[in-house]
């Protein structure tokens, strides 16, 4: 049987294609399960997975919990705002008494960038990134890319355009060295302050003109502004940003042909998209959340696989 080069998914970077592959193929598979009547296997019946966020989430969380409880495993959640962290204990105090607990994988998201790196090389737990600050958000590129495939066959040799608030998006980055990492031709599209300087040296190229992106692209996928992560103004205005990058089903019916939306929520609707496009037949964004379970259960299944 095949198997994962890495003992934990911390990040897209961390991957090969190999690895990608694998995950994809063992995602067919669970995506045919939890289509059944009983969509639950008994395949991690003894591992208990402890959920530790951090940060606020509701579908990753809820995608993982269910992707677990669909294998059987042992579930154990955890949330920051009511624990100790708030009484000043450190991360890896925090984890360490968890895994005391016997617990063999943590799902943990962080708002600092390489939290997952860092208690990788602490624990004794195969890590999950579940998103690490601005840094990287790897279970989302894996289930966009998964749905792209799903939806146009191959991800190799597809434009993918990545619009919006790349500076502060884990998802772009991660989405980045996911689809380059295939064989995809990647750009990315915002207002320039939200675009990263050294964004070129990942081989990505960068557009200004939301039209001609579209125009170029099969894909496009939508990120929404990052508020919570701003400290100081990025553009003039919510309504500026939308008449710039907002897409609307005028100007997608305007393009000489027919793109793929993604957005990997949550959407703010009439901002970076406006609801006819979000509800039409182009967008896949509800496909990415039925896939997100899917790849997950795949992503733990192989990793436990990996736990002597």
């Amino acid at each position: 049987m095949s198997e994962l080069s890495v003992s934990h998914l911390l990040g897209i970077k961390y991957l090969n294609k190999k690895d990608i592959s694998l995950i994809f193929e063992t995602a067919d598979h669970f995506k045919e399960v939890i289509n059944r009547s009983i969509k639950k296997v008994p395949t991690l019946r003894d591992i208990t997975i402890a959920n530790i966020f951090f940060e606020n989430s509701t579908r990753t969380k809820l995608s993982f919990e269910l992707a677990e409880k669909r294998l059987s495993a042992d579930v154990v959640n955890f949330s920051a705002g009511q624990s100790s962290v708030k009484k000043g204990e450190t991360l890896i105090d925090t984890v360490n008494n968890i895994l005391s607990m016997k617990v063999d994988m943590v799902v943990m998201r962080h708002p600092n960038p390489g939290a997952g790196i860092f208690l990788s090389q602490h624990v004794n737990a195969s890590i999950v990134n579940a998103g690490d600050g601005a840094h990287e958000h790897p279970t989302q590129a894996l289930l966009d890319s998964f749905s792209i495939r799903e939806k146009l066959g191959d991800v190799g040799g597809k434009n993918v355009v990545i619009v919006g608030d790349i500076l502060h998006s884990r998802v772009a980055l991660s989405n980045i060295f996911a689809l380059k990492l295939q064989g995809a031709n990647v750009k990315v599209c915002g207002p320039k302050t939200l675009i990263p300087k050294y964004i070129e040296s990942l081989g990505v190229g960068v557009e200004t003109n939301l039209r001609k992106a579209l125009e170029w692209c099969d894909v496009a996928n939508m990120l929404r502004v990052q508020n919570e992560r701003m400290d100081i103004s990025y553009f003039p205005s919510t309504r500026e940003y939308t008449q710039q990058f907002g897409v609307n089903k005028e100007l997608l019916n305007s393009l000489d042909k027919e793109i793929v939306i993604m957005h990997p929520g949550p959407i703010n609707r009439g901002v970076e998209i406006t609801s006819d496009v979000a509800d039409s037949d182009q967008s896949i964004i509800l496909h990415q959340v039925e896939n997100g379970v899917a790849v997950r259960m795949a992503v733990l299944y192989l990793l436990a696989s990996k736990i002597k």
